[in-house]
């Protein structure tokens, strides 16, 4: 088994300088750093540091896993936040649970003994809303269904036609914006019946930059998809 640590960008310098270090070659076989149109240096950084880059054609971060499929050298991917919510020593973490036969393993903020630090009160609410209208649906059993820190075999995307535009196309023309994989990823693997697991993993606060969160676009485009996977494929 070979893993691609792949973690997109977008002005994220502060955190890139802190977190980086923290990483051991080692854990992984490829490091990938996907840039969505940084100005504050950071792929100045990632250029200097002689890590492997890809920069975005098409912004938002569902873009940025796909273009970097056909870059990924790895079976599996670990899909990693570099502005401090993902905390690097989980890695080696993940990739053991992996092994013991699971499709797909998250880092979970939710699971007992973890804790989010970068949760205000609108956000806590919405993920908890989302894990449990998730579990409720398609009877998983989630306790974190939404965060990006995961390890998944590098297919799955495709094997869940997560790589395909038509796949989003409804809920971003009807609310205006570029929505994240990860909810669907939850929802396609617990209909598929795919072996799934969560370790706990704390979310530490944000080191710099700024929060890309869209709020009302994502919650309303993430509560159709919900629903509307419900109905639909198969």
């Amino acid at each position: 088994m070979t893993t691609t640590l792949l973690i997109p960008t977008l002005n994220e310098v502060e955190g890139i300088q802190a977190i980086m270090p923290r990483i051991q070659k080692e854990w992984v076989n490829q490091i990938l750093f996907v840039d969505g149109g940084s100005t504050d240096g950071t792929l100045s950084l990632i250029q200097k540091s002689g890590w492997e880059v890809i920069v975005q054609k098409r912004k938002g971060i569902r873009h940025a896993y796909i273009e970097a499929l056909e870059h990924i050298r790895g079976d599996t991917v670990i899909t990693f936040s570099p502005d401090g919510n993902s905390v690097p020593e989980l890695i080696p973490k993940l990739i053991e649970k992996y092994k013991e036969g699971y499709d797909m393993v998250i880092a979970s903020r939710y699971a007992p003994g973890a804790k989010s630090e970068d949760d205000d009160v609108l956000t806590g609410f919405g993920n908890w809303f989302f894990t449990t209208s998730i579990n409720t649906l398609y009877q998983s059993h989630y306790t974190d269904a939404m965060v990006m820190y995961r390890i998944y075999r590098t297919n799955l995307l495709r094997e869940l036609a997560l790589d395909k535009d038509e796949t989003y196309a409804t809920e971003e023309a009807l609310f205006r914006t570029t929505v994240g994989c990860e909810p669907l990823i939850s929802i396609r693997a617990a209909k598929r019946k795919l072996k799934c697991a969560d370790i706990p993993g704390d979310e530490p606060p944000r080191i710099g930059g700024k929060r890309k969160l869209q709020i009302v676009q994502w919650g309303l485009a993430y509560l159709f998809e919900v629903i509307r996977e419900k109905f639909v494929w198969r």
